[in-house]
């Protein structure tokens, strides 16, 4: 069996090890309920032995995907085009999902060193700006005129987003949508505009949308936004980022367009003054917690429910998103979603501890808590890159790595990462394995390619987690890469598993 073929097996083996050891029969009770994909949670084992301690990286396939070329813009027609048998499937919407770096929205070469540091660059910026938001003391900077700082990070090319092509208005007009867990807006740039960024597509001209309706200065939708202006009786919104970037417009109803599924009335930013490191996609599709986000605004339509798997960088294939409750998957690992009041927007997740080659590193648990002031905790965010943990977290687990890696030879720093390798020349390496301990008992165990990543074409691989200036933890988006997440807001629960992409 060629090692790319091993690699794919190990990984769907070590995933139905997590699905399995995560299902177990409920305990019967005296109501009527009805059974439902929750109805397979229970408080699993978390026995080592049921995960293996090591495996393999394979170094020369990780290289050649480094190598991989952006798909020509004559070819976006094509990645997308919808499939009849995944737009609809039993109520279910599926869109294709799509890694930034396989697509090329500029002129420039693709170099890997480049996309990578470029990539990091702007990690660094969302890290800091989401800290900023989740430690600030007061509940006003988690609504929506703060959404800006999720639609900088990853818009320029190499980044690190994931992003969908939906339409917008009637008839229909295909853009690039980025896809954000941290934002609570559904924005797209509009004619006429003063001023805007590059896109792929034409601008988005409410005047030839049929379904465009202006939102009134005394609506509903308007009295939830922070800070909302108001001009000639239209609702305006205004968007200010800490490196100079705006967005300024104004807030109306239109009609979304999801493959074969039609969605109406759906608040939407309209951009007409518009600046920052925004080129190629046209707008942002926010999956947010709060009331002004996609799925607050369809919770009755979507039960409250999304679906997604982030495509592995470099591969050939395509991840997807999929909405509603007919999407959560049977037999995924479920762990409870913990709500933060002072930061709705986010997704927080309940992590216990870390582990390295099958062994608990000794980590208080409390490293990982929110906190009653709604500090600390553990964020899901699909636009960070790299999970960061506390200090004192990342150390013992970065510390316990190096122990077990010590016949790899050593790299300098690059970056954020200060544990790196030289693999050049090696085919293939054994590693530890790296685990997530969840509340409830579920462990995440997650492929190598998930935490040990090449940062050039030369075969230098570093271990893919940085500390975090502060309490807050974020799982990110490469650690997140080809397992399927599901978020069930309705019954507070998010599952990991048992597909991948």
């Amino acid at each position: 069996m060629p090692a790319s073929q091993a690699l794919l097996v190990l990984v769907m083996v070590m995933l139905l090890q997590l699905a399995t050891s995560t299902t177990a029969t409920k305990t019967s009770t005296n109501t009527s309920t009805a059974t439902t994909h929750h109805d397979n949670i229970s408080k699993a084992k978390t026995k080592t032995t049921l995960y293996p301690d090591f495996q393999l990286l394979n170094v020369k396939q990780a290289l050649t995907e480094t190598k991989t070329r952006p798909i020509k813009p004559s070819q976006y027609q094509e990645l997308f085009k919808t499939n009849p048998n995944d737009s609809e499937s039993g109520g279910k919407q599926k869109l294709k999902l799509v890694h930034r770096d396989k697509v090329s929205f500029s002129n420039k070469l693709h170099n890997h060193s480049h996309v990578f540091h470029a990539r990091m660059h702007r990690d660094v910026k969302r890290v800091a700006s989401l800290i900023h938001r989740l430690s600030s003391g007061s509940a006003a900077k988690y609504e929506v005129e703060d959404f800006g700082s999720d639609v900088v990070s990853g818009m320029n090319q190499g980044s690190g987003e994931y992003f969908v092509r939906i339409g917008i208005g009637s008839p229909p007009r295909s853009q690039y949508m980025v896809i954000d867990s941290g934002s609570d807006i559904v924005w797209v740039q509009c004619k006429p505009c003063t001023q805007c960024y590059h896109q792929t597509d034409p601008l988005f001209d409410p005047a030839d949308s049929a379904s465009f309706m202006g939102v009134s200065c005394s609506s509903a939708v308007c009295d939830r936004v922070e800070n909302a202006g108001c001009n000639s009786g239209r609702c305006r919104y205004e968007v200010s980022y800490g490196d100079g970037s705006y967005t300024k417009g104004t807030l109306a109803l239109e009609t979304l367009t999801f493959g074969r599924t039609v969605v109406r009335n759906v608040a939407i930013g309209c951009g007409h003054s518009n600046r920052g490191m925004f080129v190629g996609a046209a707008g942002l599709l926010g999956l947010g917690g709060g009331s002004m986000s996609f799925m607050g605004q369809l919770s009755g339509q979507t039960g409250n429910a999304f679906s997604y798997c982030l495509v592995s960088r470099g591969t050939n294939t395509n991840g997807f998103l999929e909405f509603g409750s007919e999407a959560m998957p049977v037999g995924a690992a479920w762990i409870p979603l913990v709500r933060n009041p002072r930061a709705p927007s986010f997704y927080y997740i309940r992590l216990l501890g870390l582990g390295v080659g099958g062994t608990r590193v000794p980590i208080s648990e409390d490293v990982f808590q929110l906190n009653e002031l709604g500090s600390g905790g553990v964020v899901m965010d699909t636009g960070t890159a790299v999970t960061r943990l506390p200090t004192v977290a990342y150390e013992a687990f970065r510390n316990a790595f190096i122990e077990q890696t010590q016949n790899l030879p050593r790299a300098s720093e690059v970056s954020i990462f200060d544990t790196c390798y030289n693999l050049f020349g090696f085919l293939s390496v054994r590693v530890p394995t790296v685990s997530f301990y969840f509340s409830g008992g579920p462990i995440l165990t997650i492929p190598a390619n998930n935490f040990l990543i090449p940062v050039d074409d030369a075969g230098t691989f570093c271990f893919a987690f940085a500390p975090s200036p502060s309490g807050l933890s974020i799982l990110g988006n490469i650690q997140q890469e080809g397992i399927q997440i599901s978020v069930d807001e309705a019954n507070e629960f998010v599952g990991f598993g048992p597909n991948i992409c």
